[in-house]
């Protein structure tokens, strides 16, 4: 195994504080996409990045305006002609906070603790664009080099958090600036600190809004009671027809096209030190269920699932006015591993819901324009090889191979640009994402640094073969 290179080990190490204060006052601009209040936050968060990477020395810098809210374009020309280009896509807008169920920190009043850093988007995703920063200036600083040894761009859009709804027009539209020889997505998790293990796929995903009516309007349940269609109770009678009793998604064909993982990925999953009690703390998710016939690491990172994520009727904020309401809703997000598709689900979900509702309600079943297919990295690419190596030498531990839970445009990019995507990201399961407390461990950005530096400097060797 390649010992780690003293300059670039030293280098996010002696300018710790620097960079803790530079994720602080990135924190502290409420990027919320999702809250029109926030609408001149996000410009001002795109344009914070904007002025910290030309600080860095990046030559080309720009704002690229879409109908939705503002993303940021970079690129670092390499010096030599046939370099390698890569492409860095992540986030700057963050998730909606309730004020209230924080108690570390106010949400947007970051503070350090303990080695971590408390603030809505620490971790998702603005601490994990730091680090691609940091990594090159701690390449070009252990190089010597005034330019990176790779064609460096980056794509940090303004509109993750609500579904990216125009980022597939607008790489299609700009994909001569995009174009890359591998791309990184860099808004996933780590397993731990500890464990060198390289993400080599994520689930899709697919947002489905299910909505049932019952009477024509609210009746009080005292005329109506037991003789009125009840979309509430309809609604709850179809949900749990979702899965069956060993918790398998009950859709007709949806395991149809399951891909099961390699071999090489479920040894690395078996390989993973697992522990009950610590997921649970880590996660603070009470109890494991599931899918039967599959741990817990099997089921958020190789099978597909169904979550009900909203259950709204009646009169969920208000002094109940004891009536069977007109309208019951749910939004069920479904999560899909190769080599399964959006479109097929909701086809799927559509023909179930239809044979499945009982005569007298009516519905209707839609989905947003902002669903994800999966994506998984090609097994033998050398840019994989690449990053395992990098992620060996900065935690000094064989790397594994494992997947990631969570959903991205990797799929939209991959076939776009036609490049391979590659998958590293500095969160944890215990960062606490769209919840209440996230933060972000300090040493995994700074390892996320050392281990993307030692990636740009290892990657044209690799890609030239």
């Amino acid at each position: 195994m390649q010992e780690p290179d003293p300059a670039v080990r030293g280098f996010p190490y002696d300018r710790v504080g620097a960079l803790q204060d530079d994720l602080a006052a990135w924190v502290r601009i409420p990027s919320v996409s999702a809250d029109p209040a926030h609408e001149r936050d996000v410009v001002r968060s795109a344009r914070w990045l904007q002025a910290h990477l030309r600080e860095t020395g990046c030559p080309q810098v720009e704002e690229w305006d879409t109908d939705g809210l503002q993303t940021v374009y970079a690129c670092w020309p390499a010096d030599e002609p046939d370099a390698p280009t890569v492409l860095v896509y992540s986030h700057h807008d963050v998730r909606a906070a309730k004020d209230q169920e924080w108690q570390e920190v106010a949400p947007f009043e970051p503070a350090l603790r303990q080695g971590r850093m408390y603030g809505r988007g620490a971790s998702d995703a603005k601490g994990q664009v730091l680090a691609h920063v940091w990594a090159l200036r701690a390449h070009l600083e252990a190089t010597g080099r005034s330019a990176p040894a790779v064609t460096l761009k980056y794509l940090v859009e303004g509109e993750e958090e609500i579904g990216s709804p125009y980022l597939a027009d607008l790489v299609r539209e700009r994909a001569d600036r995009l174009a890359a020889d591998v791309v990184i997505v860099s808004d996933t998790m780590l397993w731990s600190l500890q464990e060198a293990a390289v993400c080599t796929g994520i689930r899709g995903v697919l947002n489905a809004h299910l909505e049932v009516r019952g009477p024509r309007r609210d009746v009080h349940s005292g005329v109506v009671a037991g003789a009125a269609p009840n979309p509430l109770t309809e609604l709850c009678r179809l949900l749990g027809l979702l899965h069956d009793d060993r918790r398998r998604i009950t859709l007709p064909g949806f395991y149809d096209t399951v891909a099961q993982p390699s071999p090489e990925e479920s040894r690395g999953i078996a390989e993973i030190d697992f522990d009950c009690g610590n997921w649970l703390e880590r996660t603070r998710s009470r109890s494991i269920q599931g899918e039967a016939g599959y741990n817990a690491l099997e089921r958020v990172w190789t099978r597909p699932a169904a979550e009900i994520v909203t259950l709204l009727g009646g009169d969920p904020d208000d002094p109940s006015r004891g009536v069977v309401p007109a309208v019951a809703s749910a939004d069920v997000t479904f999560r899909l591993v190769p080599d399964q598709a959006a479109d097929t689900v909701m086809e799927q979900a559509r023909k179930w819901v239809a044979e499945t509702i009982l005569d007298g309600f009516e519905y209707e079943l839609s989905t947003s324009n902002t669903n994800q297919d999966p994506y998984a990295t090609p097994p033998d690419h050398p840019a994989l090889a690449a990053l395992e190596d990098a992620m060996s030498r900065t935690v000094q531990r064989p790397a594994l191979r494992i997947r990631n839970d969570g959903g991205a445009p990797a799929a939209l990019l991959a076939e776009t640009l036609d490049a391979p995507v590659l998958f590293y990201g500095t969160g944890l399961p215990e960062d606490h994402w769209h919840d209440s407390d996230e933060k972000v461990e300090v040493h995994a950005l700074l390892q996320g640094g050392k281990t993307l530096a030692y990636l740009l400097d290892d990657l044209p060797r690799r890609l030239r073969g």
